[in-house]
């Protein structure tokens, strides 16, 4: 989630000159937003923009399931609310890039570096991306040393994929849930966090489906 003051973009306090949405507190203002600055070529994601009463000098921008929904306050003018989203949205596709790009041997050199960095001990055989895991997250191989991780990793925070990769390859070392698992796995600072953070990008995806 991307969170900053508006005021720190156009370096003076929010437009007034438009008046409070009046439909609801925060309702969406439009939907599939092309981002201006990205190559038309390269895929983006939907984008949804909400305008908020409740809002008076931040914006965000969060991925939800597969899409980035910005809220933004409703005072702020047309011009202001569209640089406002198209920075927002630029910045959060470009922290998510550099990890959404990973190849396998990329992601076999950062599981290795963050067991080395944690010392969690075992080292994965290969790591790759796959297309047919949608009811987990992760999963590996205890005797052949393979992890594999869903597509749909390739849209959250690094902190969130690093968090992964430690709880893989940890099940290297211990293939199970004990206690001794859960100790080589938390040894991840936000092991925690990216747990909650996966349960509630679960529920958005779940929420997606017909």
């Amino acid at each position: 989630m991307t969170l900053f003051d508006v005021s720190d973009l156009f370096g003076t306090g929010p437009a007034a000159d438009e008046p409070p949405a009046a439909a609801s507190p925060e309702s969406p203002s439009s939907s599939g937003w092309r981002h201006r600055g990205i190559n038309p070529v390269d895929p983006v994601p939907e984008v949804e923009v909400r305008v908020s009463a409740r809002r008076k000098k931040t914006s965000e921008a969060k991925w939800v399931g597969g899409r980035i929904v910005v809220s933004v306050p409703a005072h702020l003018s047309l011009e202001s609310r569209q640089k406002t989203v198209d920075w927002l949205v630029e910045r959060l596709l470009t922290r998510h890039d550099h990890h959404s790009r990973l190849g396998d041997d990329q992601l076999l050199a950062r599981a290795i570096e963050l067991s080395d960095r944690y010392l969690v001990g075992a080292r994965p055989a290969s790591v790759r991306w796959v297309t047919n895991q949608t009811a987990r997250w992760g999963s590996c191989s205890f005797h052949s040393g393979d992890i594999r991780l869903s597509h749909l990793l390739r849209v959250v925070p690094g902190w969130v994929l690093d968090s992964v990769l430690v709880h893989e390859v940890a099940h290297l070392t211990h293939p199970d849930h004990s206690p001794a698992f859960h100790r080589l796995a938390g040894a991840y600072p936000r092991h925690g966090e990216a747990g909650m953070f996966l349960a509630g990008y679960g529920l958005g995806l779940s929420n997606l489906s017909p």
